[in-house]
């Protein structure tokens, strides 16, 4: 069902600090001076001043709920971090691909890191600045290229020799000049799950270190091509300084050699990657990371390129959803929600950690499987929590705000969740619900 309406109202009462920190989360700010964008008031959770209760009242379950203080604040942070030196921070739009989510960034100022000509339109409807877009992705289509070169993007990370060639010809029959960075594959090991290492030899994203040098002398002599930077990822969720360093340092190491046979960079691209707190990561403050990778640049005078995603729009993310039914088991508790493996893949995915709270704080309880009604075995959003449990209740998916709505699918003819972005005491409807109707509106029975 496809609910929608005005705004919701915030709730009066704020409600004891011991109230609020009744299911063991912070409220407020941390010590770190953080905003906790949910927490409980009156034992109830809200996102920043509106109760979930009323979220999933007005606009339905499952849900994805954002918090503009928390997205604001996170890219703050990096753009902060970094202020000492030139920079500019490319959130990575694979992460949540959202139009409010990018309007949002795009009023910061934010640049964009994508990877499809369908993430560039996104960003130009969002109101982003083309000329602070990266173009990232193995595999980008001449029709893609076009589309680029068309908006007037800022670079292009080129990602193999024959990418490079392709971009040559597509840029002269357009009449234009790209600009190019090559990413790098530095072969450092990120020392994260595999699924989400891009860094090393056996991966396929970037160009072999040992070749980058001979590709960016041809590079140079392609007429409608000029060299702009270097760039490398490694990964995702990296929750040590130590393989961003390493990175750093064989790129700038590169970046002397072209320097030194007259090819100079405007750019250094590290890519993105920090991580978040799921469970019980520890990853590193981003003024620490920023103090790491400012040291090894030193007084070189060259703009830095920063690629977060996850780091941005994670902890700022949750998905609501409603408990259908309660089955207890002989061996095993299940909690059938009405989320599923479609709307939150990362569990089945990577077999993920996301705490799991419950909107109404409650005590005891027994342990449960939570899974989704998809009709498959894989369908859970979490394995082994103990929740005191009723038919009827709402649960919060925490930390879901990145890789959530953006890699979700119509898989058993599920429509798509709503999406809610909260600015302190409003709840704004930023994605309806899809209808049945539109996942069929372009098919057809033969003839």
């Amino acid at each position: 069902m496809r609910l929608q309406g005005s705004p919701v109202p915030a709730e009066d009462e704020a409600g004891s600090a011991e109230a609020r920190n009744s299911a063991g989360i912070p409220f407020g700010r941390k010590k770190t001076g953080r905003v906790n964008p949910f927490d409980y008031r009156n034992n109830e959770l809200h996102a920043e001043s509106v109760p979930l209760s009323r979220i999933a009242e007005r606009y339905g379950t499952p849900c994805y709920v954002y918090s503009r203080a928390a997205l604001t604040e996170s890219w703050r942070a990096f753009d902060d971090a970094f202020a000492g030196r030139d920079h500019l921070v490319c959130y990575a739009v694979k992460a949540n691909s959202t139009l409010a989510v990018l309007n949002l960034l795009a009023r910061l100022g934010s640049g964009f890191d994508i990877v499809s000509g369908g993430e560039l339109a996104r960003v130009l409807a969002a109101g982003g600045d083309p000329r602070k877009v990266v173009f990232s992705g193995v595999g980008k289509s001449a029709g893609e290229m076009r589309q680029a070169l068309s908006a007037d993007i800022l670079c292009f990370n080129v990602e193999s020799e024959s990418e490079l060639a392709r971009l040559e010809a597509v840029a002269a029959q357009a009449g234009k000049t790209a600009a190019v960075s090559l990413r790098v594959n530095p072969d450092v090991d990120p020392r994260t799950h595999p699924y989400i290492a891009t860094g090393l030899k056996q991966n396929k994203f970037g160009i072999a270190y040992e070749d980058a040098l001979d590709l960016y002398r041809r590079a140079r002599t392609m007429r409608h091509l000029t060299v702009a930077g270097v760039g490398c990822h490694i990964g995702s969720q990296l929750t040590e300084l130590a393989p961003f360093v390493s990175a750093l340092d064989r790129m700038l190491g590169l970046a002397d050699r072209l320097q030194a046979e007259g090819i100079t960079l405007t750019h250094v691209d590290i890519g993105g990657g920090l991580g978040i707190r799921y469970r019980d990561e520890s990853p590193p403050a981003v003024a620490d990371y920023a103090r790491a990778l400012a040291g090894r640049l030193g007084n070189r005078a060259v703009k830095l390129l920063l690629e977060p995603g996850r780091a941005l729009a994670g902890h700022a993310g949750l998905l609501l959803t409603r408990v259908e039914y309660l089955k207890h088991g002989r061996e095993r508790n299940f909690a059938v929600v009405d989320a599923a493996m479609n709307d939150l893949l990362r569990p089945a995915l990577y077999d993920a950690w996301h705490d799991v709270l419950p909107v109404v704080a409650a005590s005891g309880g027994r342990v449960y499987e939570i899974v989704g009604p998809v009709c498959e075995s894989g369908d859970f959003l979490a394995h082994a929590r103990t929740l005191a449990l009723r038919e009827g209740d709402l649960l919060a998916i925490m930390t879901a705000g990145a890789y959530g709505m953006s890699m979700s699918s119509n898989y058993n003819t599920r429509p798509r969740a709503a999406e809610v972005m909260v600015d302190g005491a409003q709840a704004h409807l930023v994605r309806e619900r899809e209808a049945l109707s539109e996942l069929m509106a372009r098919e057809m029975p033969l003839p």
